[in-house]
């Protein structure tokens, strides 16, 4: 038991921390409410924990020569490393809450239980001013429920403060279906907030030496994670396979025998774990359906990359535009990545970190940046990296695309005779111009503002909400765009999946051309993952 939190008890924190996220990972990655297969908040808080715990490895012991304390220096090096691998917006929330809480306390002589609430407090204030539009029933409203218990303990206590925050945040947790009726809808609770409770009762385990008891949240039917793209390589083989697995040390050397029989390149990696642990496998094949049966039965697979190599473009950064300036895009699918770097552009893999998005930022080698994001999510991941690269004497500024077919809108319109601020007008001016949509298989029961959905059923997104829900495919791709044209539009730009079946961008195109004569329709080969279909209307 401790009655001050040293640097020590912050590495163990992070260290258990890190252990609980990945524990629950697939349940929190579960604790998504909408039936679309693109939730990943586990992978991205677990892959941020990382990150920070690594800067701390890399700390020689060494304070710097500011008159820092011990546990104030580890509870910074934690925050830093936690924003340069903040992915998504749970990671960047997660980083800030770490942030303002290592300030509040790293000049402290010791953090005592009023020290603790008051790094809280800091936390949280600095998680909702990194949010543009806060909403409750979120990780805010549970950092925020922990502070808030923290200084209701009113004490000097160290055990007992940390036991009220940790006691408040699960009954905040509790709660978020209350405040979000999409949560109440789904039956779930927020995936943030069930991250930050773990992470509490990791540090309240640190500190009291006891483990809470808390019921973990009714799991979810599974759902097949986001991807992200890897390196090329192999000539004889034609795919790269990527994916992390859950797996036991026996299953593994079985695995690796199996994929070494199917192909070359085989890198099986470990965490260190003594028994069951989570093992990155990365192989070359030309048989992908095989190996990935292979990873099945040896373990739980998640976050599968497929890559074929003849559709990969090899990422450049392209020369820098007259007058210092470059763009970087964030882009999930060969295809996507492809058109984008013909415009020019510095292209990034899906889900980046922070960290990621600044080397990319910095390497363009230009003083003024324009990132596009394309990505609810990533781009609170962009805008963290915006601020970083400021202090590096960078201009950047992000135009907040939330589809690859707004920012090819934006792309088109770039002038580097224009001021650069005139054009990132121009440029956010035609991405909001660009209505956007997206086409999927439902994989669970939801209840969605179209009606409900069952698993197989096909969703039309437009603007992020379910409009229209089918049974066929193609017919779904082709009524969704009858809808968007119905509001006007003179140019339809078509991006098929890395799943969609031969021909379906054809047949829309055709369905097109009879319903819509005068209408241009652009299709391209995308090779995103999860969305047989990406729609623009311009």
């Amino acid at each position: 038991m401790l009655d001050t939190l040293d640097a020590a008890a912050v590495r163990r924190w992070c260290a258990g921390g890190l252990v609980a996220l990945k524990r629950h990972q697939g349940e929190i990655d579960d604790l998504n409410v909408y039936p679309v297969p693109d939730g990943d908040t586990g992978t991205n808080m677990v892959l941020t924990l990382t990150s920070a715990q690594q800067a701390l490895a890399m700390d020689l012991g060494t304070l710097p020569e500011d008159g820092s304390t011990a546990h104030g220096h580890a509870l910074r090096l934690m925050a830093r490393g936690a924003l340069l691998g903040a992915r998504g917006n749970s990671g960047v929330i997660l980083s800030q809450i770490l942030r303002g809480f290592a300030d509040a306390v790293a000049a402290a002589p010791a953090v005592r239980g009023r020290e603790l609430a008051a790094a809280l407090r800091d936390g949280t204030a600095a998680a909702y001013a990194a949010v543009a539009r806060p909403v409750e029933g979120t990780l805010l409203s549970v950092v925020a429920a922990a502070a808030h218990a923290a200084e209701r303990a009113d004490s000097d206590d160290l055990r007992a403060v940390v036991r009220a925050a940790a006691g408040g945040a699960a009954h905040a947790l509790a709660r978020t279906p209350e405040q979000l009726p999409a949560l109440a809808r789904a039956g779930v609770v927020d995936a943030g907030g069930r991250g930050l409770c773990l992470l509490l009762d990791a540090l309240a385990e640190v500190v009291t030496g006891e483990s809470p008891e808390r019921p973990a949240p009714a799991p979810r039917p599974a759902r097949p994670p986001a991807t992200a793209e890897r390196e090329t390589g192999s000539e004889e083989y034609a795919y790269e396979v990527q994916f992390l697995l859950d797996a036991g040390p026996e299953a593994v050397a079985r695995l690796r025998a199996e994929l070494a029989a199917l192909g070359d390149s085989l890198v099986v990696v470990g965490d260190g774990s003594a028994g069951a642990g989570t093992w990155n496998v990365h192989v070359h094949v030309n048989d992908v359906g095989a190996a990935i049966e292979a990873g099945v039965v040896a373990g739980r697979p998640h976050r599968i990359s497929v890559t074929r190599f003849a559709d990969q473009a090899a990422p450049v950064s392209p020369p820098v535009a007259a007058g210092g300036r470059a763009a970087v895009v964030v882009a999930a699918g060969a295809g996507i990545a492809e058109l984008f770097t013909g415009e020019g552009a510095t292209v990034v893999p899906g889900n980046p970190s922070i960290g990621e998005l600044l080397d990319a930022i910095r390497t363009t080698g230009a003083a003024r940046v324009v990132v596009l994001p394309n990505d609810p999510d990533t781009q609170a991941v962009a805008s963290a990296a915006a601020r970083e690269a400021h202090g590096l004497g960078l201009k950047v500024s992000v135009v907040p695309t939330r589809s690859p077919v707004q920012a090819l809108a934006a792309l088109a319109v770039r002038d580097p005779g224009r001021r650069f601020e005139d054009d990132v007008i121009a440029m956010a001016e035609a991405a909001g111009a660009c209505r956007y949509a997206e086409v999927c298989y439902a994989r669970r029961e939801a209840l969605t503002v179209a009606g409900p959905c069952r698993p197989g059923d096909v969703l039309a997104l437009v603007e992020g909400e379910v409009h229209l829900i089918g049974a066929d495919l193609t017919d779904t791709c082709a009524a969704v765009v009858d809808r968007m044209l119905g509001g006007g539009g003179e140019l339809v730009t078509l991006l098929s999946g890395a799943d969609a079946p031969d021909g379906l961008a054809d047949a829309v195109r055709e369905h097109v051309g009879r319903r819509w004569p005068f209408v241009e329709v652009q299709a391209y080969p995308g090779g995103q993952p999860h969305y047989p279909l990406l729609v623009g209307v311009e």
